[in-house]
């Protein structure tokens, strides 16, 4: 998680974290198809250990309350997200994981990242997605 954060917080702090895009419907997606990805995250969440899941939550709440003007939270907190949410995802079976993957990638068309990654410095994004699919693959090692 040390590393993610270190890899990903310049691009974390390139997002327009206040844009209106994060409450606009998915280009395309029915509510009916969102639900379904939905509901793939909430039974995974729900087969989580409890006492990570709180942990993360806490974490969350903390991060929450260091957010700046630009609506960034603080190095530090980014780092305990970001190791909460690998332990939360370590509880469950890699499969679990696998369905809610599936579930939200078929629903985004190519363009959606393409539009993402066009408001930041791609350098920065590219660096977080690396980092990310290294930070993956830890947390697929130690998966139930």
């Amino acid at each position: 998680a040390k590393k993610l954060s270190a890899a990903s917080y310049p691009f974390l702090k390139e997002v327009d974290w206040l844009s209106d895009i994060y409450i606009k419907p998915l280009p395309g997606v029915t509510p009916q198809q969102a639900l379904k990805a939905v509901d793939k995250t909430l039974i995974m969440g729900a087969a989580m250990d409890g006492n990570l899941l709180k942990a993360a939550a806490e974490a969350h709440h903390k991060a929450i309350g260091s957010i700046d003007g630009k609506g960034v939270t603080s190095a530090a907190d980014y780092e305990a997200v970001n190791a909460a949410i690998g332990r939360t995802v370590a509880s469950v079976p890699t499969s679990m994981t696998m369905d809610v993957y599936n579930a939200w990638a078929g629903l985004l068309n190519g363009a959606v990242p393409n539009k993402m990654i066009s408001m930041v410095n791609p350098l920065d994004a590219n660096a977080a997605a690396k980092a990310f699919y290294e930070f993956k693959d830890v947390v697929r090692a130690s998966q139930r």
